[in-house]
Formats: structure tokens, sequence, C-alpha cells
């Protein structure tokens, strides 16, 4: 394995402690500011949303200077976000901090994916982007639990801090692992678009929207879910998203695995079953054990479909695939933004903790409804899309239907 996936890794991870921490501390930033438990909700959202515009955004701005150095540049990005939040004085600010930190996420999964790609041979590109990704699940094993248990004993600002130190060692290894690969050549902005004119190109974002905003709308929510529901004491929620991490690591190596021998089939089986779980959550969310267990089956079933979601991006937009990869990872984070603020709009209503996880359940299925559509397109459309086919030939078919 190449010591510069490592790197790739260790950025992941600050990334992934930052991105999710915030769930479990959100109880604790809400007494803090004085704000209600949904309004809290809204540094997840926000943080989502600064994904989805930054990695468009980041990526097209990278087009101009080497990946390794764009890398470096958004490493920063992130450094600087996670110290604004950690001194933040008011809500507004700690807003802007999640937001400043987020726009370097999409770009550094997006440009990172094609990086991790390039170090490897062609047959194993899915398991050095499951990798990469591992950096990602880790966090939330490790990461996100010590994060809140720190938070809730020293202060969640102290949490902050210690993330923008990780992100100071990511950047680090960045500049001395990864090698200085030669600027894509050619590569124009308008050549990186035509990929989203490719119908595939589109449903494979789409089903990463709904098949991730499930994960997002049970697990936003999960602190008030397990204490008030489930009965567990606040110490416990570090505990849970423990395991939801290990689910998650579990999913995204078996994900990697299998996305190289039979992608489809397995977004078939991971979305019906994650749909499934997720409507059964509203049960066993009321009883301790089932609760952990599912918890932990939503971590492994949400990250089974990442490696595979991501491939089938990359293989889809084939020849303009920096930009598409990381559009896609800002697809992940609207189905969280979307998953987080539906979820909060059915707390709201008073429909109870548990309501979440009904909408979860309906964006999962929705998900794999449109995995039923791509697959009955890719049949219809004959022969396979050649590797790096010129795009205007690629994506003039549609338009004889």
């Amino acid at each position: 394995m190449p010591l510069a996936l490592l790197a790739l890794a260790i950025g992941a991870f600050g990334i992934g402690t930052t991105e999710f921490v915030i769930m479990g501390l959100l109880p604790e930033v809400a007494g803090d500011f004085g704000v209600s438990i949904p309004t809290a909700g809204f540094l997840v959202t926000g943080y989502a949303l600064g994904v989805m515009i930054g990695a468009p955004l980041m990526t097209v701005l990278g087009t101009r200077i080497s990946r390794k150095r764009m890398l470096m540049l958004l490493m920063g990005l992130f450094i600087v976000g996670n110290l604004l939040s950690a001194v933040a004085p008011v809500f507004a600010v700690m807003l802007i901090g999640r937001v400043v930190a987020s726009l370097a996420h999409g770009a550094f999964f997006g440009i990172g994916s094609v990086v991790a790609a390039e170090l490897v041979a062609p047959q194993k590109k899915a398991g050095a982007i499951a990798m990469m990704f591992t950096g990602l699940t880790v966090a939330n094993v490790v990461g996100v639990p010590l994060g809140t248990l720190i938070g809730q004993s020293a202060g969640w600002r102290f949490t902050f801090t210690i993330v923008a130190a990780l992100g100071v060692i990511g950047l680090i290894g960045i500049a001395k692992l990864v090698p200085d690969l030669p600027k894509p050549e050619g590569v124009q902005l308008r050549h990186e678009l035509v990929a989203f004119k490719n119908v595939q190109v589109l449903l494979a974002m789409a089903m990463t929207v709904l098949g991730f905003g499930g994960v997002f709308a049970a697990i936003t929510y999960i602190a008030p879910m397990m204490t008030h529901v489930a009965g567990f004491a606040d110490g416990s929620v570090t505990w849970l998203l423990v395991l939801f991490g290990l689910g998650m690591v579990g999913g995204n190596l078996v994900g990697g695995k299998f996305a190289d021998r039979a992608l489809m089939p397995l977004l078939y089986v991971s979305l019906g079953a994650l749909a499934i779980v997720l409507g059964l959550f509203t049960v066993t969310a009321h009883n301790k054990i089932l609760a952990a267990v599912t918890i932990a089956l939503i971590g492994a079933l949400g990250f089974a479909t990442v490696p595979p979601l991501q491939k089938r991006v990359l293989d889809q937009a084939s020849g303009a695939p920096t930009l598409a990869s990381a559009v896609n990872i800002g697809a992940f984070n609207l189905g969280n933004a979307l998953s987080a603020w539906l979820g909060g709009m059915v707390i709201s209503a008073g429909l109870g903790y548990t309501a979440p996880n009904w909408v979860g359940a309906v964006l999962a299925a929705s998900a794999l409804v449109l995995a039923v559509v791509s697959a009955a397109l890719e049949r219809r459309t004959p022969g396979p899309t050649p590797v790096a086919a010129p795009a205007e030939q690629r994506h003039a078919e549609p338009a004889h239907h």
C-alpha cells in the first residue's frame, strides 16, 4: 500500500471527525449558546451545505494547480475553520467556522479519490478509494467518540481545537508523502461539466443523496433519541457512536471489496436492507440492546454503498472524473443536510425523537428505486461505455429515446 494513501487517510480522519462529532455534542453546544436542539442542528445542515457548494467551487479553482498543492491548501482551510469554531463567541460565528471547514471537505475527498485511484493498479482502484475513506470511517470509531467524550468532560471547544491539530498532522503528511502527480493536461471546466449530461452520473448522485440521507436522518438526532427514548445515560452516546463507526468501517471495507466485482447487486442489497433497518429502528429504539444493534447495522449498510457509488460516478464520468467525483461527495452531504433538516422538522412537529427514522427509511427506499432504474437504462443502452470516449458521443445517446 503506498504511504501516500496513509496521508490521505489521516486528512480524511480529521475531516470525518469534525463532520460527525457535532452530532454527539449538539446538546452541549445548544446549551452553551442558548439555542434549541433543532436550531443547533443547523451546524450539521450548514456544514453539509458548505460541502455541497465547496466541492465544485474548490475543485474548479484547483484545476489551475497541481493536485498535491490543492490538497495542502484544502487542509489549511480546514484548520482555520475548526479554530474559528473553537473560539466562537456566538452561535453565528460557530456556524461560519463550520462552513469554512466544510468548504475543504468535498474537494479533499473528490481530488483525494482521483489521486488514490492513480496510485494503484486499475483493478485495485475501488480498494484504494475505500482505503482513503477508511480514515473517514475510523474517525467514527475513534475520533467522534473520543471527541464527544472530551467535549462532554473538558468542553466542546477543546474538541474542535484538537481537530484543528489533526488537520496540521494531515497537512504535514500530504506535504511529505503524496507524490506531485502531473497536473492533468488540458483539463478544462467545459470538459469536466460534460459529465453532468450523462444520465447515469446524475442517477448515481441522486442515489448518493437519498441513500446517505437515510443514514443521517437517524444519526443526526441520535443523542436525544437514545437518551430520551431508549433511556441511555448521556455518557453512553459515546459508545453508541463507536458502534455506528465500527459498522461504517466494516461496511466500507466490504463495499470496497465487492464494488470491483458486483457493483449493482451490492447496491440493491445494501439500500434495500438499509430501508428495512431504518423502518425497524422506530421500534428497536425503545430497547437498549436492539437500539445498539440497529445503530451498528445502519453504519454498515449505509457505508457499504460509499465505494460502489463513488466508483460508479468515476466510471460513468471517465475522461473527466475530478469534478464529478467531488460533486458526488457534495451529494453525500446534500443527503446529510436534507435529512438533518427533515428530521428536525418532524421532531419540531411533535412527532417524537424516533420520527426521523421513518424519514430515513423512505429516503433509502427511494434510492433503491433509482438503482433499479439506472440498471434498466444501462441494459437499454447498447454496449459498454468506452473509457474516456469523447464525451460528446456518449451523451448524444439519450437523445434517441
